[in-house]
């Protein structure tokens, strides 16, 4: 039988990918277009005979651009789009061995980590209306507790029936009831120091014990949608198997993981950099079984990187993707190049997206009741600032945005428990009224803007 894992959840097209990313990022073509076919690989990869199978590894890609043109967003949203186990690490964390510091292994437990909490997740939502009956049940019994109760009994309780529709309606909601729950172990955390090998095992006593000692109980009093919460809670733990949960999060991530290796342009070693640079091709010769192919020991068991698909990114403003060693280099045969964001990038950003920075703004302020109204005209505006000051200071992208917007609104955000009822129209003289001051000073600008 194919492991469940093996299946791949989402089997869209290369041009269904795009379009879904489309709702969320402006621009950067050439960028989503790769990232889309190498998902697409991934559901190929599965359709081909397993032994060609093992054979056919995932085509690497480094994402090439400055900061805040959208290089994280899109490995995020593609992560989301196949529900594959996600993370997303930045390579400057890392030390080489025998350095202190996260040794590189540490990336393939967290990715791990991340593919339990979602199997987890996932479990959980499938035993959600047993447990949910399960939870009614105790609840009940505590409000009409059973009376000589009969083992061969199975004849429903009308009393307790009754009790049941009320729950269900909310008449119950205002009282307390007293619910024995199992308490978590306690006692001192132990960590120990992290070495070769042993870094971010979550190795501690409170684990040992909690799997050893008894559990203990506490009786607490709370009102009875808390009770039924925290009894579904307990109950929806009761019907999962945690053990295979585990198992089945393993083979996810060694099918479907997804790696976003942020600033690998800081390992990279400079040909014109002199004095010492400490441990930045170590760190590459670190990274490289994990990217080639090997297997990680983790405490849900051994994880092969094989077939996990791993994302690079970084502006390579001082070095260059040629100053990596060889061997890493040609682990990412996938280059796209992210261009800076213009202008008529920005009105996108601002309006487009399912997401977009004004369609935000005008809903977080609808909830005191006051209404903004922006203008086209301001959006061009918000636009051109945006875009003239990334140009005139540090090229930040689209993040020049939120600060941009945040001082525009300054007052209005302040202000707004008092505004109740009122329609706030941002107009391009609006803007200028807040922000031509900073923009007249250039220092100032630099500091605020």
């Amino acid at each position: 039988m194919t492991p469940k894992a093996e299946t791949p959840t989402h089997a869209l097209t290369p041009r269904e990918v795009l379009v879904e990313l489309n709702q969320y990022i402006i621009g950067q073509e050439e960028a989503k277009r790769s990232v889309a076919v190498a998902l697409r690989n991934r559901w190929r990869r599965q359709q081909v005979p397993k032994d060609m199978r093992e054979e056919i590894l995932p085509k690497n890609i480094i994402m090439i651009g400055p900061t805040g043109v959208g290089k994280t967003e899109i490995a995020r949203r593609m992560a989301r789009l196949t529900n594959a186990p996600f993370v997303k690490v930045e390579a400057s964390k890392f030390t080489e061995v025998g350095y202190v510091g996260r040794d590189v292994e540490s990336i393939i437990r967290d990715l791990t980590e991340a593919g339990v909490l979602m199997g987890r997740k996932e479990s959980l939502a499938r035993v959600k209306d047993a447990a949910t009956r399960h939870a009614e049940d105790r609840l009940l019994e505590i409000l009409v507790p059973t009376v000589n109760p009969q083992p061969s009994d199975d004849a429903p309780n009308p009393t307790r029936e009754k009790f049941r529709e009320k729950l269900h309606r909310g008449e119950l909601d205002d009282q307390t009831v007293e619910i024995e729950m199992a308490e978590s172990a306690k006692g001192p955390v132990v960590e120990f120091m992290p070495m070769g090998g042993m870094d971010n095992m979550d190795i501690n006593m409170r684990d040992i014990l909690s799997s050893i000692l008894p559990k203990r109980y506490k009786t607490r009093k709370m009102k009875i949608p808390e009770a039924l919460e925290a009894l579904r809670q307990e109950e929806a733990d009761k019907l999962i198997d945690m053990d295979e949960v585990s198992r089945e999060a393993v083979r996810n991530v060694e099918a479907n993981g997804i790696v976003f290796l942020d600033e690998i342009d800081k390992i990279a070693g400079r040909s014109n950099h002199s004095g010492p640079d400490v441990s930045r091709e170590g760190v590459q010769r670190d990274i490289l079984p994990i990217v080639e192919g090997s297997t990680v020991n983790t405490k849900y068991g051994p994880v092969k990187t094989d077939h996990i698909l791993f994302i690079a990114a970084g502006a390579f403003h001082v070095s260059k993707p040629s100053d990596l060693i060889p061997e890493l280099q040609g682990r990412f045969p996938i280059r796209v190049e992210l261009k800076a964001l213009t202008r008529e990038d920005f009105v996108r950003i601002l309006t487009e997206p399912q997401n977009a920075l004004i369609k935000q703004y005008i809903e977080l302020i609808r909830t005191e009741g006051v209404e903004l109204d922006f203008s086209p005209e301001s959006i061009g505006e918000i636009a051109e600032i945006a875009s003239m000051v990334n140009s005139r200071d540090e090229n930040i992208g689209a993040r020049r945005l939120h600060t941009i917007l945040e001082k525009i609104l300054e007052e209005v955000s302040f202000e707004a428990p008092s505004l109740s009822g009122q329609t706030i129209r941002v107009t391009p003289k609006y803007i200028q009224d807040r922000l031509g001051d900073v923009l007249k000073d250039k220092d100032l600008s630099r500091y605020i803007l």
